[in-house]
């Protein structure tokens, strides 16, 4: 789903709300609509040459690009422990293309009201490591601290690409 103008105020209602899967990426937050994500399932063997942030995973006989996120936007693998649980995110971009996110905790399904979310600006996305980010958001979480919510933009996590 495009969230495109979800900061302007003229065309939203203050009561509308969205939901968004909430997930922890090392020291960030990120979070993609509920509307393009499909499950969330135990993490198998990833197969992949380890020299980028992508890798690819069968799941439920299909074969699909994984996403080391913790890879991408801090040039280190994800760490795990032991006691980890290993999740993968499934999603799809607008192209219905599947993909998935590796995530190392369970997801927190959230409802954030429009006027809580402001476009990043282009300059911004052009420039850091977080140009896979088209929104932000802040939220409480149950300890009363404000979390900052990096809201993904599936496309530019796996690219839509023309059918050939």
């Amino acid at each position: 789903m495009n969230l495109g103008n979800l900061g302007s105020k003229q065309s939203v209602s203050t009561t509308e709300k969205i939901k968004l899967l909430v997930f922890p990426i090392g020291s960030l937050n990120g979070a993609l609509h509920i509307d393009v994500v499909q499950k969330v399932v135990n993490l198998s063997k990833v197969y992949s040459s380890g020299l980028n942030q992508y890798g690819m995973v069968n799941v439920e006989g299909k074969e699909i690009t994984v996403i080391d996120l913790h890879k991408r936007l801090f040039d280190i693998p994800q760490p795990f422990t032991q006691e980890d649980k290993k999740y993968l995110l499934l999603a799809q971009n607008s192209a219905d293309e599947k993909f998935g996110i590796i995530i190392n905790n369970t997801p927190s399904l959230v409802d954030i009201s429009l006027d809580n979310i402001r476009t990043l600006p282009p300059s911004y996305r052009q420039a850091d490591t977080l140009k896979i980010a088209s929104h932000v958001t802040v939220i409480d979480d149950e300890q009363e601290n404000n979390l900052t919510v990096f809201i993904l933009d599936p496309d530019e996590l796996i690219s839509p690409f023309p059918s050939i």
